[in-house]
């Protein structure tokens, strides 16, 4: 039984009537991927697409071809991003509402809800540590609402293609600790799944593995030293909240290990403070450090990435990763397989970030500059 790996998947390249209004007539990320520049000497940008070319998520065709490379490489499927603000008001839902609706392309496929706020940081290319503009707010309006986005996603849930763990249809929210209602959604999606003839739901939260704050019992936090020993109270405490497993994400932990742990918080509060600090990292060191000793529970599923650099969308140089190659990624993914081989086959989960993130530097489509070397990385990795 090979791992299960499932690529995270933004549905963000075409344009929609919001980012007109935001961002100009046409705008989609790809205008912030062809006008990156490098930042410093040995730094590679613009990253720009080979085969699938600069395209549209609202054609079939990409749609289709993209799943085509990801079966070829070994991917078990798609996790889409999920766009629900409250009320209804959807985002980018299109590319994958014509996936569903038309049943193409066979390939698995499940949901992750992005619950957060949109400000005027999220496609910008100016410093992403600017003062918050807000565009969009994530609420969490009550019941009815908790009704009506289940009830939105049902036809996904009982969709062949959805993919399942333990036979329950898998959904993964990206930020459990700011769900004001975090109980009571969950609560309320178990049930209305029973009621509506599902085996359940398998929810999983995103989570970093090493956090500078703690979530006290009135909702308030406090900050706290990032533990670099151990994650088990940051995981364990979300499996308090009723998650089913974690989807942990290394990257603090890995930049911490890799630079002193005391060194990287004081330039990061210095660059939150505006001052200009910048940072980069050198992949293979930096990913060495990702996993945690609990990534190795049986319900946590770690993360890998092919690189990190988000210059394109900020424009800074917060954290950008130096050095990746497909070689190491496979490096990288291997110590993961390594990682989840003892766990049950269904639960040799790993999610990947990403699969076209192109803003973010963490993609493994064809790119002109290693061709089809992250996705033979991923296919050499499975063996």
């Amino acid at each position: 039984m090979k791992p299960r790996i499932i690529a995270l998947y933004l549905p963000q390249f075409h344009p929609i009537p919001e980012n007109d209004q935001w961002w100009g007539p046409g705008f989609t990320e790809w205008l912030n991927v062809v006008k990156a520049k490098p930042l410093f000497k040995g730094h590679i940008q613009p990253k720009l697409p080979a085969d699938l070319g600069f395209y549209d998520l609202r054609l079939p065709e990409t749609r289709e071809a993209q799943a085509q490379l990801a079966r070829e490489a070994g991917i078990e499927g798609f996790c889409y991003y999920h766009y629900w603000f409250g009320n209804g008001k959807q985002l980018l839902e299109r590319p994958f509402n014509e996936v569903l609706n038309s049943g193409k392309p066979d390939f698995p496929f499940c949901l992750c809800w992005a619950n957060h706020s949109w400000s005027n940081k999220t496609w910008n290319r100016k410093s992403n540590m600017q003062a918050n503009s807000m565009l969009l707010e994530q609420t969490y309006p009550g019941n009815d609402d908790d009704k009506s986005h289940f009830l939105s996603l049902l036809s996904a849930f009982k969709d062949p293609r959805y993919i399942t763990v333990d036979g329950k249809p898998l959904f993964i929210l990206y930020n459990p600790w700011t769900h004001a209602r975090i109980k009571e959604w969950i609560s309320n999606w178990r049930q209305l799944a029973h009621e509506h003839g599902l085996k359940g739901l398998f929810l999983v939260a995103m989570c970093d593995s090493v956090l500078s704050f703690k979530l006290n019992a009135d909702g308030t936090r406090s900050l706290t030293m990032p533990n670099l020993e151990s994650s088990a109270d940051i995981f364990q405490s979300v499996f308090d909240m009723g998650f089913d497993a974690v989807n942990s994400f290394g990257r603090r932990r890995g930049e911490m290990l890799s630079k002193g742990k005391y060194t990287d918080l004081a330039k990061t509060i210095m660059r939150k403070a505006g001052l200009p600090v910048s940072a980069t990292y050198d992949y293979a060191k930096t990913v060495k450090g990702f996993f945690a000793p609990e990534d190795n529970w049986e319900n946590v599923f770690p993360t890998v990435i092919p690189n990190w650099d988000r210059s394109p969308r900020a424009t800074s140089w917060d954290g950008i990763y130096v050095g990746a190659t497909p070689e190491k990624f496979k490096k990288h993914l291997q110590e993961a397989i390594e990682l989840v081989k003892e766990k049950s086959p269904e639960h040799q989960i790993i999610i990947l970030k990403s699969w076209n993130e192109w803003g973010e530097g963490n993609y493994v489509e064809p790119d002109q500059e290693f061709g089809h070397g992250w996705l033979n990385a991923i296919h050499d990795a499975l063996g």
